[in-house]
Protein backbone atom coordinates (compact mmCIF):
# COMPACT_ATOMS: atom_id res chain seq x y z
CA UNK A 1 0.00 0.00 0.00
CA UNK A 2 1.64 3.25 -1.08
CA UNK A 3 0.54 6.07 1.20
CA UNK A 4 3.06 8.84 0.65
CA UNK A 5 5.21 10.70 -1.80
CA UNK A 6 8.03 8.43 -0.72
CA UNK A 7 7.52 4.71 -0.77
CA UNK A 8 9.62 3.16 1.98
CA UNK A 9 10.10 -0.53 2.30
CA UNK A 10 7.80 -2.04 4.87
CA UNK A 11 4.14 -1.78 5.55
CA UNK A 12 2.25 1.40 6.25
CA UNK A 13 0.12 1.23 9.37
CA UNK A 14 -3.15 3.14 9.29
CA UNK A 15 -4.63 4.94 12.26
CA UNK A 16 -7.83 3.70 13.86
CA UNK A 17 -11.07 4.34 11.96
CA UNK A 18 -12.54 5.42 15.32
CA UNK A 19 -10.75 8.73 14.72
CA UNK A 20 -13.47 9.60 12.17
CA UNK A 21 -16.12 9.69 14.93
CA UNK A 22 -13.84 11.71 17.22
CA UNK A 23 -13.13 14.31 14.54
CA UNK A 24 -16.79 14.47 13.46
CA UNK A 25 -17.87 15.13 17.07
CA UNK A 26 -15.13 17.73 17.44
CA UNK A 27 -16.28 19.37 14.19
CA UNK A 28 -19.87 19.44 15.45
CA UNK A 29 -18.85 21.03 18.76
CA UNK A 30 -16.72 23.63 16.96
CA UNK A 31 -19.54 24.46 14.52
CA UNK A 32 -22.07 24.89 17.35
CA UNK A 33 -19.70 27.23 19.21
CA UNK A 34 -19.08 29.33 16.09
CA UNK A 35 -22.82 29.42 15.36
CA UNK A 36 -23.46 30.68 18.90
CA UNK A 37 -20.82 33.40 18.46
CA UNK A 38 -22.18 34.63 15.12
CA UNK A 39 -25.77 34.43 16.40
CA UNK A 40 -25.07 36.56 19.49
CA UNK A 41 -25.29 39.91 17.62
CA UNK A 42 -28.55 38.73 16.01
CA UNK A 43 -29.94 37.95 19.45
CA UNK A 44 -28.82 41.37 20.71
CA UNK A 45 -30.58 43.00 17.75
CA UNK A 46 -33.80 41.05 18.44
CA UNK A 47 -33.65 42.14 22.10
CA UNK A 48 -33.14 45.74 20.85
CA UNK A 49 -29.84 46.04 22.70
CA UNK A 50 -27.99 46.56 19.41
CA UNK A 51 -30.68 47.80 16.99
CA UNK A 52 -28.25 49.12 14.37
CA UNK A 53 -26.61 45.76 13.68
CA UNK A 54 -27.31 44.55 10.12
CA UNK A 55 -29.24 41.29 10.45
CA UNK A 56 -28.01 39.91 7.14
CA UNK A 57 -24.44 39.70 8.45
CA UNK A 58 -25.44 37.20 11.16
CA UNK A 59 -27.40 35.11 8.66
CA UNK A 60 -24.52 35.15 6.15
CA UNK A 61 -21.92 34.25 8.77
CA UNK A 62 -24.17 31.49 10.12
CA UNK A 63 -24.56 30.07 6.62
CA UNK A 64 -20.77 30.13 6.16
CA UNK A 65 -20.26 28.31 9.46
CA UNK A 66 -22.75 25.64 8.39
CA UNK A 67 -21.12 25.36 4.95
CA UNK A 68 -17.61 24.95 6.38
CA UNK A 69 -18.89 22.48 8.99
CA UNK A 70 -20.56 20.41 6.26
CA UNK A 71 -17.42 20.46 4.08
CA UNK A 72 -15.32 19.40 7.07
CA UNK A 73 -17.77 16.56 7.83
CA UNK A 74 -17.35 15.30 4.26
CA UNK A 75 -13.53 15.59 4.27
CA UNK A 76 -12.88 13.97 7.69
CA UNK A 77 -13.22 10.31 6.56
CA UNK A 78 -10.84 10.90 3.65
CA UNK A 79 -8.34 12.69 5.92
CA UNK A 80 -8.36 9.85 8.45
CA UNK A 81 -8.02 7.23 5.73
CA UNK A 82 -4.86 8.98 4.48
CA UNK A 83 -3.14 9.11 7.90
CA UNK A 84 -0.49 6.43 8.27
CA UNK A 85 2.99 5.70 9.53
CA UNK A 86 5.78 3.24 8.78
CA UNK A 87 8.71 2.08 10.88
CA UNK A 88 11.83 1.51 8.81
CA UNK A 89 15.27 0.29 9.80
CA UNK A 90 16.69 3.77 10.46
CA UNK A 91 13.70 6.09 10.67
CA UNK A 92 9.97 6.52 11.10
CA UNK A 93 7.77 7.94 8.32
CA UNK A 94 4.51 9.76 8.94
CA UNK A 95 2.12 10.55 6.06
CA UNK A 96 -1.09 12.55 5.94
CA UNK A 97 -3.14 14.75 3.66
CA UNK A 98 -6.06 14.51 1.26
CA UNK A 99 -5.31 17.21 -1.29
CA UNK A 100 -1.87 18.29 -0.09
CA UNK A 101 0.07 15.16 0.83
CA UNK A 102 2.72 15.51 3.49
CA UNK A 103 5.36 12.96 4.44
CA UNK A 104 7.82 13.34 7.29
CA UNK A 105 10.82 11.11 7.81
CA UNK A 106 12.47 11.24 11.21
CA UNK A 107 15.71 9.37 11.84
CA UNK A 108 15.60 7.51 15.14
CA UNK A 109 18.82 9.19 16.26
CA UNK A 110 17.10 12.61 16.07
CA UNK A 111 14.25 11.69 18.41
CA UNK A 112 14.60 13.40 21.78
CA UNK A 113 11.41 12.14 23.40
CA UNK A 114 7.98 10.80 22.54
CA UNK A 115 4.67 11.80 24.17
CA UNK A 116 1.36 9.98 24.22
CA UNK A 117 -1.56 12.35 24.79
CA UNK A 118 -5.31 11.89 24.96
CA UNK A 119 -8.03 14.39 25.74
CA UNK A 120 -11.45 13.42 27.08
CA UNK A 121 -12.95 12.73 23.67
CA UNK A 122 -10.03 10.60 22.50
CA UNK A 123 -10.05 8.69 25.81
CA UNK A 124 -13.77 8.00 25.43
CA UNK A 125 -12.99 6.24 22.14
CA UNK A 126 -9.87 4.49 23.45
CA UNK A 127 -7.53 6.55 21.25
CA UNK A 128 -4.44 8.70 21.73
CA UNK A 129 -2.04 10.99 19.89
CA UNK A 130 1.65 10.12 19.66
CA UNK A 131 3.88 13.21 19.44
CA UNK A 132 7.53 12.84 18.43
CA UNK A 133 9.88 15.61 19.59
CA UNK A 134 13.16 16.38 17.86
CA UNK A 135 15.73 19.16 18.20
CA UNK A 136 14.36 20.85 15.08
CA UNK A 137 11.66 23.46 15.69
CA UNK A 138 10.03 22.48 12.39
CA UNK A 139 9.92 18.71 12.87
CA UNK A 140 7.41 17.56 15.47
CA UNK A 141 5.44 14.88 13.70
CA UNK A 142 2.39 13.43 15.34
CA UNK A 143 0.31 10.37 14.74
CA UNK A 144 -3.33 10.98 15.60
CA UNK A 145 -5.86 8.26 16.25
CA UNK A 146 -3.77 5.40 17.56
CA UNK A 147 -5.41 2.89 19.85
CA UNK A 148 -4.18 3.58 23.37
CA UNK A 149 -2.27 0.28 23.61
CA UNK A 150 -0.70 0.80 20.17
CA UNK A 151 0.33 4.34 21.09
CA UNK A 152 2.04 3.20 24.26
CA UNK A 153 3.73 0.31 22.45
CA UNK A 154 4.89 2.61 19.63
CA UNK A 155 6.13 5.23 22.13
CA UNK A 156 8.27 2.63 23.87
CA UNK A 157 9.57 1.26 20.56
CA UNK A 158 10.49 4.70 19.20
CA UNK A 159 12.17 5.66 22.48
CA UNK A 160 14.15 2.40 22.47
CA UNK A 161 15.26 2.83 18.85
CA UNK A 162 16.08 6.48 19.47
CA UNK A 163 18.29 5.60 22.42
CA UNK A 164 20.08 2.90 20.39
CA UNK A 165 20.81 5.28 17.50
CA UNK A 166 21.81 8.13 19.80
CA UNK A 167 24.18 5.89 21.73
CA UNK A 168 25.87 5.01 18.43
CA UNK A 169 26.77 8.64 17.67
Amino acid sequence: MSKALIDPPGDWERVSPRLVAVQEISNLITSVIFLAVVAAPLLLRRLEVWPGYPEWISWALGALVLLFGAIEAIVVPFRVRNMSYALRADDVCVARGVIFHQSEVIPYGRIQYVDVKAGPLLRAFGLCVLQVHTASPDAHPRIDGLLREDGERLRDELARRGEERLAGL
